[in-house]
């Protein structure tokens, strides 16, 4: 009890100790407690940078698809590449082999059946 007679004389008489209590708990409420703290601040610029670098990629893919519509504007070699190569489309007097990696399985499966 002694000491709180203490500290309000000191807060009487110290105008300096006043204002940089005053201070310090204005840094305190502005930058630790509530939505526009520096913690959120931070977190939303770390958002913010990783939203712009999505933005740049989806930019780089819209302008390389746009790149290929004009190609295929132009160019009637073009739409005959892509006929081939995906759609495995043919003249009538050509062959297509299709060549794949794929590894087919040699296991057998039994199927089990309780009599």
């Amino acid at each position: 009890m002694k000491k709180m007679p203490w500290v309000s004389t000191l807060l009487r008489r110290s105008r300096f100790l006043k204002y940089m209590i005053v201070m310090v708990a204005g840094v305190v409420l502005v930058g630790f407690v509530g939505d526009n703290c520096m913690l959120s601040h931070f977190r939303n610029q770390q958002k913010i940078s990783e939203l712009q670098s999505e933005i740049d990629h989806y930019r780089s893919s819209y302008e390389r698809d746009i790149s290929k519509i004009r190609r295929l504007d132009t160019d009637p070699n073009a739409i005959v590449e892509i006929a081939r190569e995906r759609y495995f489309m043919k003249n009538d007097d050509e062959d297509i082999f299709v060549l794949s990696d794929d590894v087919k399985s040699t296991t057998k499966q039994y199927d089990e059946t309780v009599e």
